[in-house]
Order: structure tokens, then sequence, then C-alpha cells
């Protein structure tokens, strides 16, 4: 990375290890909104500090269930433990949405009986400076979380950025209130976090249900798959056909999975198809990272009754 000292293969970049600097900058974080929020007696700051709780504690299980992700495949896991972020993604959503919960409740509460503002000052410089530590660290877990393809970094990564923009809201309401005196603006204000903060915790479980569903990969990412296959079919020479079909796709944590059908000739010898077969799994797993490629090889003009079944409705109708 040109403009940063540490380099791309750095074992800094390590998912566990940054998830352990996201738990070092949310205990950190907790301190600074604390202090924020007591010496002012700001409803949003303090709401802002709650929320970094849940930092703290999303980090924390994202830690754990990376470090099971990590694992390799074993006997009753043969496809591997990549699937174990959803459940952190999912928990942090969770969190998110019980922090939310809370927020709104004390912020009514203050609504009810407000309460005047005090330091100020000091209450926005530490706010602002906490806000600037989740900010970079947001930053860190986008990049590593693209590295990796890890949706526990994103989540955690997504999670610190609402945090930093509820953190700028609240100080641009505390503010407000400064000037304006409106003591009512502040626990508005703070309602309003716990909206935006139940929107991204829904956001999160939402992907996680997807991705324990086995949802297929980014049309982005199928399309690059099957312009291989076009490119491999279309470069097969004029006496030889070859073609592809049925690929479905998966994705699982880190790991992408993908099945096609691979039609060759019906005179090749098994060895000459099984090579053709390792040259096309080679040139899909070059363009897409953690890919694992199933590919049933099958003679020109027959289909396998299991895919013919699979287009096909209960009663047996073709389907569309």
């Amino acid at each position: 990375m040109k403009y940063f000292p540490i380099g791309d293969d750095s074992p800094f970049w390590q998912p566990r290890n940054l998830l352990k600097l996201s738990i070092g900058v949310a205990l950190v974080t907790i301190l600074l909104k604390s202090i924020a929020g007591y010496v002012t007696h700001s409803m949003g700051l303090i709401s802002d500090a709650m929320e970094s709780f849940v930092n703290l504690a999303s980090a924390v299980f994202a830690l754990s269930m990376v470090t099971v992700a990590s694992r390799p495949a074993d006997d009753d896991h043969p496809y591997g433990h990549h699937k174990a972020e959803y459940f952190s993604s999912g928990f942090e959503g969770v969190l998110i949405v019980g922090a939310a919960l809370a927020i709104a409740g004390a912020a009514v509460h203050r609504l009810l009986n407000p309460q005047p503002l005090e330091q100020l000052s000091w209450g926005l410089v530490l706010s602002a400076v906490s806000s600037a530590f989740n900010g970079g660290l947001a930053w860190l877990l986008f990049r590593a979380a693209k590295k990796h393809n890890s949706i526990a970094l994103e989540a955690d990564g997504r999670h610190l950025m609402t945090d930093v923009w509820t953190s700028v809201a609240v100080i641009i309401g505390v503010i407000a209130v400064g000037f304006t005196g409106w003591l009512w603006l502040d626990p508005l204000l703070a309602i309003g976090v716990a909206i935006n903060i139940i929107w991204e915790g829904g956001q999160l479980v939402w992907r996680s249900a997807q991705g324990l569903m086995d949802e297929a990969l980014a049309p982005a990412d199928q399309a690059l798959l099957q312009a291989v296959l076009d490119r491999i079919a279309a470069e097969t020479p004029a006496d030889t056909e070859m073609r592809f079909d049925h690929l479905v796709t998966r994705r699982a944590g880190r790991r992408c999975f993908a099945d096609l059908h691979m039609h060759l000739p019906g005179g090749w010898t098994l060895r000459r198809a099984a090579l053709m077969r390792d040259d096309v799994e080679r040139a899909l797993m070059a363009v897409l990272p953690n890919l694992r490629v199933t590919i049933q090889l099958l003679p020109l003009k027959f289909e396998s009754r299991a895919a013919l079944a699979q287009d096909r409705d209960p009663v047996g109708r073709v389907l569309p």
C-alpha cells in the first residue's frame, strides 16, 4: 500500500489481529464517550457511549467466530467452518437493535424530563476524538474485509461507521442546543440516532440470514465465471464441441462454491476429459479467490436425470 507503512502481506491485516485492535479501540471509545456524557449530561452523548458497549461485545464475538471460521475442514464439517462468520454479523445486528431500543427508552425519559447541558466543550472534544478512532479503524476493517472477503470484518466496519455518523449527528445536536437553548433537541436527536441504529442492525441480520441460506454469488461474480466458461467454449477447436450448463453458485463466509455440468465428446478417454476439467477448474479459480468448483462430466447430448428433475415442477411440467 503506497500511503500506509504496513504492507498488504503483513500479519497486521489478518482478521483476528484487526478484531483484537477493534476490542482495544472499543475500550478507549467507551472511556472517552462515557466521560463526555458524564460531564455534559447530554442524552445524545450518553446514547453514543451506550452504543460503544455494543461495539465491544460485537468485536469480542466476531473474534471468536473468525477463530472458528479459520479452522480447517474436518470429518464433521467437510466443507469447513466458514459460515461461522454469519453468526458474528447476525449477533452484532441483534445487539445493535437492542442497544437502539435502550437508547430510545432513555431518550424518551429525558424528553419528558429535560435537563440542562454542561461543559459542552470538553464533551464535544472527547466525542470527536473517539469518533476519529472509530473512523480510522473502520477504514482498516473495510480494507481487510475486501482483501479476505470477510463478512465479520465488514459487519464490524459498518457498525463502526454507523457509530461515527451517529457521533457527528450528536455533536451537531449538542452544539445546536448550546446556541438555541432547546433542551428537547438533545433527546429528540438521540431518538433519531436509535432509529438509524435499528436500520443498520436489521440490515446486518438480513445479510446474515441470506448467507446462512446459501445465497448465490453476486451477479458480478457470476458474470466473471460465465465469461470464463464462454471463453473456454469459444476457444475449443472447430472439430471439438464443448458446452457448459447448470451453473449454480453459493457463498459460505470467505469461501465460494460453484457447481456445473461440462459436456464433452463421448469418445474422449476419461484421462483426457479429466485433464480438460482440471484446466477449467484452474481458470475459474484464477478469477475468483477462495472458489471451490465441482464439475460433473457428461457426454454431449446427454442430460442427467437429476438435472432434468430440477427443471420440472412437482407434477413433472417443465419450468420456464
